[in-house]
């Protein structure tokens, strides 16, 4: 499924959540992280905060995909734009752009992913990492020429990470399509 990013068609399905909706501890960390990432709150972690228990450990799992992961940050966030553009989840792009270019990603690379692993001017390694989104998408498995191509970049535990990333940012994708989270806004200042 790919596309141009549009607006979610309807509000948001679940309200992000206040201090009372998702406790403390969410509630910190959601504004801890909007200070970094220089956005309000991330509605995300409001909304899915709701569910307390199942929040903090979707958190744990996606902290050790991303940012505590084994991968070069720039080939996570790489992976993470392919998946959000995609699905066409306007919020994990926006999420996304700001922390690819952190993580040293160009701005013609982040805008090169929607061209998807054929464009001119990707690495090898670029063209696999993209290439597996695309076929996780598209078969849910990989042919087994990308999965030597990968095994050529990464070793056991990085090609088990890369496949759990890929299918961890299209699940929540698909979370927040369905729930339709709503788009942080830039701080102010």
């Amino acid at each position: 499924m790919t596309g141009s990013v549009v607006e979610p068609a309807a509000p948001a399905r679940i309200e992000p959540g206040g201090r009372g909706d998702v406790g403390l501890f969410t509630w910190g960390l959601a504004q801890v992280s909007g200070l970094v990432t220089g956005t309000t709150p991330p509605n995300v972690f409001l909304v899915l905060g709701r569910h307390r228990k199942l929040f903090r450990g979707w958190l744990r799992f996606a902290g050790r995909l991303m940012p505590g992961g084994t991968l070069p940050r720039p080939d996570s966030e790489l992976v993470i734009l392919r998946v959000a553009h995609r699905r066409d989840c306007r919020y994990e792009l926006e999420q996304h752009r700001r922390l690819g270019r952190r993580a040293g990603l160009s701005a013609a690379e982040i805008e090169r992913v929607a061209e998807g692993p054929g464009a001119p001017g990707w690495s090898p390694r670029q063209q696999v990492l993209l290439q597996v989104v695309d076929e996780l998408q598209d078969a849910g498995d990989l042919t087994d020429e990308t999965w030597t191509a990968v095994r050529s970049h990464l070793d056991e535990r990085g090609a088990i990470e890369l496949v759990l990333l890929a299918a961890h940012y299209d699940m929540l994708a698909t979370a927040i399509t369905t729930l339709r989270v709503p788009l942080d806004r830039a701080r102010r200042g």
